[in-house]
């Protein structure tokens, strides 16, 4: 049986000078234990739905995966009700448990295992150098219309069903440089919301995002940046600020990141040519 991304609860509420019992909506939070595999590698904290997604997105960022055909299966606990078996282009999926086998040519095993909150993409990593991923350079290009830019916010927001029942769920969604939606998923975590697009991305064939622009709902913090450029893609439009390890590492990687995308403006902190006139 599928869990309910929006369960419903009784709460009191007081307004206008009186107490009232209603039902309320609240933004699902649950553990996903993730397994390379069959051993045990992170457990997170996530919005049920499209697990296997977030499972790989997570594992690209990661690089562990840096081909699709170093996938061989992802499984999913037999008590979520689904089938065992090769669940890689399942949609939304969900469960306790994803175990992805990889096969030859996958990257090294991380050296943690680690608990990620919905707050936090990178609350295991240890030491400075775990946030170093050695990627490469985003190539120059695209050109994005400032014009069309300062529209994504809202088109995320439109898309945003899960939002509109709670209030409290984050979004990231992939658009084309005419501002077409590719895909758009929510979560309680900005990051679990970016893996799962990123893991739709694997599964569609379409990685390196090269040619896209990739927007957040909320504020532009590292991890976000840094599962950019993993995904290769060259542009970052974000609702809220950056922090100042995002704009160094943007920069670092030639990635183009705006902050502040509403009401008809942004700030550019990075690589502001792929920004045509």
């Amino acid at each position: 049986m599928t869990r309910p991304q929006t369960p419903d609860v009784t709460t009191r509420r007081w307004a206008r000078g009186r107490w009232e019992d209603v039902n309320d909506r609240l933004a699902a939070e649950e553990p996903l234990q993730v397994l390379l595999d069959s051993a045990p590698l992170s457990v997170l904290m996530r919005t049920p739905g499209h697990d296997v997604e977030l499972a790989l997105g997570l594992l690209w960022a990661e690089r562990v995966i840096t081909e699709p055909r170093q996938v061989l299966r992802v499984r999913v606990s037999a008590e979520a009700g689904e089938p065992e078996g090769d669940l890689v282009h399942g949609d939304l999926v969900e469960a306790n448990q994803v175990d992805v086998h990889l096969g030859a040519g996958a990257g090294p095993r991380p050296q943690r295992t680690f608990l990620s909150s919905s707050a936090c993409g990178v609350c295991g990593t240890t030491t400075i150098e775990d946030l170093a991923q050695d990627f490469p350079l985003l190539p120059p290009g695209p050109e994005v219309d400032p014009s069309v830019l300062v529209g994504l916010a809202d088109r995320l927001r439109a898309r945003q069903s899960l939002f509109e029942s709670t209030g409290g769920l984050h979004a990231a969604g992939l658009f084309t440089t005419a501002g077409e939606n590719v895909v758009v998923r929510e979560d309680v975590g900005r990051h679990n919301a970016v893996d799962k697009v990123v893991g739709r991305s694997l599964l569609d064939g379409r990685l390196p995002c090269s040619d896209l622009v990739l927007v957040v709902s909320g504020r532009g913090g590292y991890e976000i940046v840094q599962k950019a450029v993993a995904a290769g893609i060259p542009v970052v439009a974000a609702v809220g600020a950056p922090s100042s390890l995002a704009v160094a590492t943007a920069r670092r990687f030639n990635l183009t990141l705006a902050g502040f995308v509403r009401d008809d403006r942004f700030n550019v902190y990075s690589s502001p040519e792929r920004l045509s006139p």
